[in-house]
């Protein structure tokens, strides 16, 4: 029996994703020839796939809900602006020592509404991200919100205006180059100039104008927030007084910086975004916390006295000359109080860069001097009158200091440099025409030549400037609480003499303070002159401060002897100055212990410009008074100075 053949099998080999495999092309059957392994199907079945999508959106939706629940509760911690607006308790209106500053916060409050209503608004247009909880869906909408319309700060600069005013300027020179041939140029363009001149003025004016018109709104909210700002703080430190009655018997100094500590928390509350009626329980700790603070810093001088060597040298002699003297609210307090107090409290780098960039103004002024023809050209002659352009630093910074309570940075000072550099120098461009004549040969038809005067216009420019003297500007601007404040940083130079080495306060205050003196005894005898001197010795030390005329202040010198003369009993003068105490004087040539004694040309002023009190000689037979230099001290006349600007005795007949 015959086999039945029996084709074989055709067998082919391909590669896929699980290797290389052979495919039996009869059967239809594959198997694996590759060493690699087969895939595994990790794939949920498919009703675990729908339940993780559900949970998956489930999780989405709770995410949102609470991304959103947050953000409410987020806006609604923090308002969208922040209010100056107290909110008192009925008990705190029932107090009586709290009504008056609480009306005054509530009159400044309403101020601030009004004002920040006045100011312009626009329509922003705002996305939110909205998801739709039953969808299971977020979608962005757009919101409108209004808000206030910032001040238009942007500068406009025509890119033509530097072409234009460069020619124009060589066109004027041109002309200037000419004009002495033809006086009828000449009077032209002195026309053109003076009209071009007074045009840009007036466009000048009429934009500073349109642009005050549109930022008043803005000033006025400022000035009413800053207004509001104070009359908070000035009610949070009387709360503090009333809560605890044992600050109001503390020493000025103290009292002082207790109401600056609390007018700085309540700032810093603002600042950080705090809502006003939680910054009274921050402020309502200020008060005690600054005597503790007074405290831990003269452990600290004790703990550190090699360190604090030379502020513990500075604060004895501030003690020795103040320390007695009962009748001065300024000066008096303990040490600590004292020493804080009287120090200048800003970082070095912003004291050092406030006197560096006034520096720099001066500096600017001196070349605008130097090169007064290029800055004024076309003239003639100039003539140019200046005072020395300087300052002290010290006064500078005693300045800043009382001016900004305690504490400046540059970024603040700045402003108030650019006011006080205005106010010390004064600067004063005049134009002067004088008709000349010079000799012209001309030539007559004939061809003779012959003189002839001709008339011109000689154009001279006056440039005066006025140093008005830095240390004379406090008074002007300062009321009598910055004015005492100013008086207490000169007087120790904010215990600070290594800042400024080369200034001459250093000298005359530690250096060589002022020398003692002893009144000889004969002339105590008579018991006005007694009492004279018993008031005058009080204040020997205190500070030259031009305009003083109390303790509070300091002293010029005829605030000095108007109010020795007043508080000794002897003679009510009130307020007078140097020349007004010489008008009520008899002139003597034989002086005695207790007349006044008067110069002039001590500094630019017509009169009398300086008084003392005559004490009688020395030892030596020198005369000797008792005046408010710089600072208050005993002084002998007999000194080429003092007799170069001598100018009478005078003597009051005293009550």
């Amino acid at each position: 029996m015959s086999k039945e053949w029996k084709a074989p099998d055709k067998v082919t080999q391909k590669m896929t994703r699980d290797g290389a495999v052979a495919e039996n092309l009869t059967t239809g059957e594959t198997s694996s020839i590759s060493e690699r392994p087969q895939e595994e199907n990790y794939s949920a079945p498919a009703g675990a796939a729908a339940e993780k999508v559900v949970q998956h959106i489930g999780a989405e939706i709770e995410r949102h809900a609470a991304k959103g629940a947050e953000k409410k509760a987020l806006d609604a911690a923090q308002p969208k602006t922040h209010s100056s607006r107290l909110q008192f308790s009925e008990a705190e209106r029932a107090t009586p020592d709290l009504q008056k500053a609480i009306k005054k916060s509530d009159t400044a409050a309403d101020r601030l509404d009004k004002a920040r209503a006045a100011i312009p608004k626009q329509t922003k247009i705002k996305k939110e991200r909205v998801f739709d909880e039953a969808k299971g869906k977020a979608k962005t909408r757009l919101a409108f919100e209004k808000t206030d319309k910032p001040p238009n700060g942007k500068l406009r600069h025509n890119p033509l205006s530097r072409p234009a005013q460069e020619l124009d300027a060589a066109v004027h020179g041109k002309i200037y180059e000419v004009e002495k041939e033809n006086v009828g140029v000449e009077s032209g363009h002195r026309i053109e100039l003076v009209g071009e001149k007074a045009g840009g003025m007036t466009t000048r004016a009429v934009k500073r104008g349109i642009r005050s018109h549109k930022l008043k709104p803005y000033r006025a909210a400022a000035a009413a927030e800053k207004k509001a700002a104070k009359a908070n703080a000035d009610f949070l430190y009387q709360k503090a007084l009333h809560d605890n009655p044992a600050l109001a018997h503390s020493n000025p100094i103290s009292r002082f910086w207790q109401k600056q500590r609390i007018k700085k928390q309540y700032a810093k509350a603002l600042k950080t975004g705090g809502k006003v009626k939680k910054t009274a329980e921050a402020t309502a700790k200020a008060a005690k916390k600054t005597a503790q603070e007074t405290k831990r810093a003269t452990f600290f001088v004790v703990r550190h006295w090699k360190g604090c060597l030379i502020v513990g040298g500075i604060a004895f002699i501030v003690l020795l000359f103040f320390g007695g003297l009962s009748s001065c609210s300024l000066f008096g307090g303990n040490s600590g109080s004292g020493l804080i107090a009287s120090s200048y409290l800003s970082e070095d780098a912003d004291i050092t860069g406030a006197e560096s960039a006034y520096v720099a103004m001066e500096a600017e002024l001196q070349d605008m001097l130097d090169n007064i023809e290029s800055e004024y050209p076309g003239y003639d002659e100039y003539r140019v009158t200046a005072d020395e352009i300087e300052h002290d630093p010290y006064v500078l910074i005693s300045i800043l200091s009382a001016w900004h309570e305690g504490v400046f940075t540059l970024d603040e000072a700045q402003s108030t440099l650019e006011m006080l550099f205005d106010k010390q120098y004064i600067l004063t461009v005049t134009e002067e025409v004088e008709v000349r004549y010079r000799t012209e040969t001309r030539t007559d038809s004939e061809g003779n030549e012959y003189d002839v005067e001709v008339a011109y216009n000689y154009y001279i420019l006056n440039v005066d400037l006025e140093n008005f003297n830095l240390s004379h500007v406090p008074v002007y601007i300062m009321g009598e609480e910055q004015l005492s404040m100013y008086a207490m940083y000169m007087s120790s130079l904010g215990n600070r003499p290594d800042l400024f080495p080369q200034s001459g306060y250093i000298s005359k205050y530690y250096e060589n303070p002022p020398a003692d003196y002893e009144i000889p005894p004969a002339y105590l005898e008579d018991e006005q002159f007694a009492r004279l001197i018993e008031e005058a010795e009080k204040y020997v030390g205190f500070p030259y401060v031009w305009g003083g005329s109390s303790p509070e202040t300091s002293f010029d010198c005829s605030g000095f002897v108007s109010y020795v003369l007043t508080n000794s009993g002897l003679y009510n003068t009130g307020r007078l100055g140097a020349q007004g105490l010489y008008n009520i004087s008899t002139r003597v040539s034989n002086p005695q212990p207790g007349d006044l004694v008067f110069f002039t040309g001590t500094y630019d002023t017509p009169g009398v410009s300086h008084v003392g009190i005559y004490v009688g000689e020395d030892g030596d037979g020198s005369p000797v008074m008792l005046h408010c230099g710089d600072p208050i001290q005993y002084a002998k006349l007999d000194t080429s100075y003092w007799q170069s600007h001598f100018y009478a005795y005078g003597r009051l007949h005293y009550n």
